[in-house]
């Protein structure tokens, strides 16, 4: 980890904070636990114990892996319907494909990004390419799910395939974190993906001792993921380590520091950094559909049935399951 890799020396560099920043403080950090999800892959449920409230405009969000998959292993998702907001599928290490109902689709590896809007409905699937599943091998991902207005909840669906390489790099003050921009905007540095829902996703690699100190829009939310390593939040240094989330409160500043000793095979502190401006409507979950009202919900699972979200092309991939 990461697959994504930069000599932060060469990077631009994020400006001191101004004497009039406000550090936002930690409100809670709480540990997801550990879960299964498609044919069978290692998750961990991020955003477990958080209010939807404090979330939003985020609804879900699993780590997938990290996981060391013995030939014939690796796993993914069957064919499965997605109505009212953004998937996002951030792959870290390894390669997932993708394919939709709307003919979007491809390979998502070396730190790529599919940013899919299901809007007023499509199919996809996610699973490890046959030569993956043949040799086995490291996999690492993020998936999450950004919610839609209702204004949004019904656009055409849209697929971005984002490369590794399209990824805004930046470093902190000290040149002791890198940053990876995928959406949104850190410091004047914007990332590749175009969103309907205003948030900022960033991946930060913090050195040992190092400390990352990065604006933040006021008016959006504020959540640190631990993928890997250990480290503190905020400027009270609260303690934190992989699988935990932290919450922040009001403010226009993030503070995240890695401790001087990390585990062997944990280098340094990997976070995602994210947030958005909340859209403070009635949220309705079943499933894959995220919508406004149960009546929606009902229609959602009717069109589904009818085949109306989409139809599964002729040269659909396979999910691939145990042998």
């Amino acid at each position: 980890m990461p697959a994504v890799t930069a000599d932060t020396l060469t990077l631009p560099r994020l400006a001191s904070p101004a004497p009039t920043d406000v550090e936002r403080p930690v409100r809670s950090i709480t540990t997801g636990p550990r879960g299964y999800e498609g044919e069978g892959f290692p998750v961990v449920r991020a955003f477990a114990g958080v209010s939807a409230a404090d979330l939003d405009p985020f609804v879900h969000m699993d780590q997938m892996g990290e996981v060391e998959y013995e030939p014939g292993e690796p796993k993914g998702t069957s064919w499965h319907p997605h109505r009212g907001f953004e998937t996002v599928t951030y792959m870290i290490d390894g390669r997932f494909q993708h394919q939709d109902s709307t003919g979007g689709g491809g390979l998502i590896e070396n730190g790529a990004t599919q940013w899919m809007t299901a809007g007023a409905g499509i199919l996809h699937i996610e699973t490890p390419p046959a030569e993956l599943v043949d040799s086995g091998g490291l996999f690492h991902g993020i998936q999450l799910w950004v919610n839609l207005p209702a204004a949004d909840k019904f656009l055409t669906p849209k697929y971005q395939n984002l490369e590794g390489a399209q990824t805004a790099l930046l470093t902190s003050e000290d040149a002791g974190s890198l940053i990876r921009v995928v959406a949104g905007d850190v410091g004047g540095h914007s990332g590749p993906g175009a969103t309907h829902t205003p948030i900022t996703f960033a991946h930060a690699t913090v050195e040992p001792g190092a400390r990352l100190s990065m604006p933040w829009q006021p008016d959006f939310n504020a959540l640190v993921y631990v993928l890997s390593g250990r480290g503190t939040v905020g400027a009270e240094q609260r303690p934190i380590h992989q699988g935990q989330l932290a919450l922040f409160g009001a403010g226009d500043r993030i503070t995240v520091s890695a401790d001087e000793a990390q585990d062997a095979n944990r280098p340094a502190l990997e976070v995602l950094v994210l947030g958005g401006r909340p859209i403070r409507e009635p949220v309705v979950q079943y499933g894959p559909f995220v919508m406004n009202t149960r009546q929606q919900l009902i229609e959602a699972m009717e069109d589904f049935r009818a085949g109306r979200l989409g139809v599964v092309p002729a040269d659909a991939l396979i999910p691939h399951t145990s042998r």
